[in-house]
């Protein structure tokens, strides 16, 4: 019985993609990034849980890319699809650029699948934190609209986030093997900032918080110590 609660928990974050993929469609883009959070809870877990009861399968490794696809592939495709429609640059092909992001999503997710250099940390952005980082979009519209509102800034956000997804640049995870602070100081001072900010900022924040762990990432492989042969 045990073996099916990770595919469960997956399952979870699939249905909670689906329903946030509905409310984008239907504008309510607010309501859609909810559902991103509470489909990148169930992401976190499920492989949490797989862990701790050591029930790691071979399924569930290609249902957790399946359900990602559509909570942080396809979701953040739809949401980008509807700010290009409201956006300044009034076009009926225009908002399809949103669904770039759904592409290099899909790349990055099958790239990970086959990429022995990610079991423990990832290279390239992964799709969770690229999803809140737009979905957070709309909340900062509503205070920076001249900024949000510019079909040039998301043509820009669809490109660099695209490039992030598929990278080479490393991204540290949160498997934990070791929770000294000496080797993850860089891991703890970004969820001590990032809680920080989401206190103040809430959605906002999301922005601030991907820089930083894009940079804190650059400067935790750095200190690594270097192998030598």
């Amino acid at each position: 019985m045990k073996k099916h609660i990770p595919n469960a928990i997956t399952c979870a974050n699939l249905f909670s993609g689906c329903i946030g993929v509905v409310f984008a469609f239907k504008g309510d883009l607010e309501v859609s990034a909810y559902f991103v959070l509470l489909s990148g809870i169930f992401d976190f877990f499920d492989g949490m849980v797989a862990r701790l009861l050591n029930v790691k399968s071979a399924i569930g490794k290609e249902l957790d890319s399946l359900a990602d696809m559509v909570s942080f592939g396809f979701l953040p495709g739809v949401v980008m699809f509807q700010l290009l429609k409201l956006s300044d640059y009034s076009s009926e092909y225009l908002p399809y650029l949103g669904f770039v992001i759904t592409v290099f999503s899909a790349l990055r997710l099958a790239k990970f699948n086959i990429d022995e250099r990610q079991t423990q940390d990832f290279i390239g952005l992964n799709t969770p934190m690229n999803t809140l980082f737009i979905v957070s979009l709309p909340f900062i519209a509503k205070d920076y609209p001249e900024i949000i509102g510019s079909s040039i800034t998301l043509i820009a956000i669809i490109a660099i986030t695209s490039y992030l997804l598929v990278s080479e640049i490393k991204i540290f995870s949160f498997k934990l093997g070791d929770t000294s602070w000496a080797k993850n100081k860089f891991k703890f001072v970004f969820l001590i900032a990032s809680l920080i900010l989401i206190g103040f900022l809430k959605f906002v924040a999301i922005p601030f918080i991907l820089v930083l762990y894009i940079s804190l990432s650059i400067l935790h492989f750095r200190s690594e110590p270097k192998s030598t042969s």
